[in-house]
């Protein structure tokens, strides 16, 4: 059946969102439209296809075991040198989200990790130094506010770009679910 590249995230809402993926787009990041503005619960993963429904079992039982609760985004960080990234700090959240990341992590989709687990929101990575530089000093001030209400899967596609598969909302058993297709309305018929 093949292979796919997944991940696992918390979208930053709408505004913030779009504020923080325009600005990466400013600042010369190539990827800033491919990716959607999100905290990394599950890094880039293949998968065999053929795991998927697994996957979405254990994603359910993990979002219907979890809560709400506030994330605060405030001010700007960066792992240079160890890693090209400048980031926008998780100033609150950042203990649900390690807890939530481990149980994400776990069952069909058990992992090591790179580095370890620090939560944040990327709007720099592997570009110029400069470049670099004025994301640090252009978002050092930036702060958003919101409640995390659940989580979502990603896949990327063929093109680089990653597209939402399904939403896990928080506290609700979505087991057995089929989720909502897009661009599908319901319609009644007259008879």
């Amino acid at each position: 059946m093949g292979t796919s590249t997944i991940g696992v995230s918390i979208a930053v809402p709408e505004p913030y969102g779009r504020l923080l993926q325009e600005a990466r787009a400013g600042f010369g990041d190539p990827a800033a439209y491919a990716i959607p503005t999100h905290v990394t619960l599950l890094p880039p993963t293949e998968i065999d296809s053929a795991d998927l429904p697994a996957l979405r079992r254990h994603l359910a039982k993990v979002a219907a075991a979890g809560r709400p609760f506030l994330m605060r985004l405030d001010g700007t960080d960066t792992f240079r040198p160890l890693s090209p990234v400048v980031y926008v700090h998780l100033a609150e959240g950042t203990d649900e989200c390690t807890e939530l990341q481990a149980d994400v992590r776990s069952g069909p989709v058990e992992r090591e990790l790179q580095f370890p687990y620090h939560p944040h929101v990327t709007v720099a990575h592997g570009i110029a130094d400069e470049a670099m530089d004025r994301a640090h000093a252009a978002l050092a001030d930036f702060t958003a506010t919101w409640t995390a209400t659940g989580f979502a899967l990603y896949e990327q596609g063929g093109d680089g770009v990653w597209r939402k598969m399904r939403e896990y909302p928080f506290g609700v058993d979505t087991c057995g679910v089929v989720p909502q297709q897009q661009g599908a309305r319901a319609t009644t018929t007259p008879r």
